[in-house]
């Protein structure tokens, strides 16, 4: 009859043994319950990709007839690690326990947890960088292309000189347009482009319908004015100067 109290409480002086930091008992009564710290470790097969440092906790149970049955374990992320992360972890867990039926089977858990989890923090650091290298390259060929530009065939030069050559119609027009709003007609320019300047005097004038009324008073005071019509008659220019000499 196979004694489970002994087996457990060997494994449980090997377990100490082997990870002297990392194991911590939480009860012995009725059975042993404890818990062993699991770290991710670094690789050198991943080049420049650098993993982040992950750690979980493994808390065990055994049970009345362990080994013959699974312990009851629990898994704790503790750093760089997602509750959601470690439900793939827990259904290789417990695979390992219906592989390892019927003997101690806490060391090859732990060791399972070990490499499981060294494993995922190198594929996120893989797929980190990869996803940092396509946006690299996706930035790059943005960047190609702004600088090459367009290529320029005939067909897309011929639209674009359309566009251009009415483009500089439309400003020509606009600037006739200001040129000729802005600029100052002579007198002769003004009567050609403008007709109604040759009528202007005439409809100052009228014809005939009005009349232009002379103010008498203004000439009332010639007769007292001392005019001598004679003297005016015979005055010559000059004609003192000639007696003087």
């Amino acid at each position: 009859m196979t004694d489970y109290k002994e087996e457990q409480t060997n494994e449980i002086e090997a377990l100490e043994s082997i990870y002297p930091e990392e194991f911590e008992i939480l009860d012995v009564e009725p059975r042993h319950k404890f818990k062993i710290i699991v770290k991710s470790e670094g690789s050198d097969s991943l080049d420049d990709i650098k993993a982040e440092p992950a750690e979980i906790a493994l808390n065990f149970e055994y049970t009345p007839s362990y080994p013959d049955e699974p312990p009851i374990m629990e898994i704790i992320p503790i750093e760089n690690v997602e509750e959601e992360d470690l439900d793939d972890l827990r259904e290789q867990l417990q695979a390992q326990c219906e592989e390892n039926l019927g003997m101690v089977m806490v060391f090859t858990l732990v060791s399972y947890s070990v490499e499981w989890l060294t494993t995922h923090m190198e594929d996120l650091a893989r797929n980190a960088k990869e996803e940092f290298e396509r946006k690299k390259k996706e930035q790059e060929e943005a960047d190609r292309k702004k600088f090459e530009g367009t290529r320029v065939t005939v067909e897309t030069f011929l639209v674009w000189k359309a566009k251009f050559d009415a483009e500089m119609a439309a400003l020509r027009s606009e600037r006739e347009r200001e040129e000729e709003k802005n600029k100052k007609f002579t007198g002769r320019e003004l009567f050609q482009t403008d007709q109604t300047l040759n009528e202007s005097d005439l409809s100052f004038l009228g014809d005939g319908e009005g009349e232009v009324t002379v103010d008498e008073s203004l000439f009332q005071d010639l007769e007292d004015l001392d005019l001598d019509d004679e003297d005016d008659e015979d005055y010559v220019p000059g004609a003192d100067e000639g007696l003087s000499d």
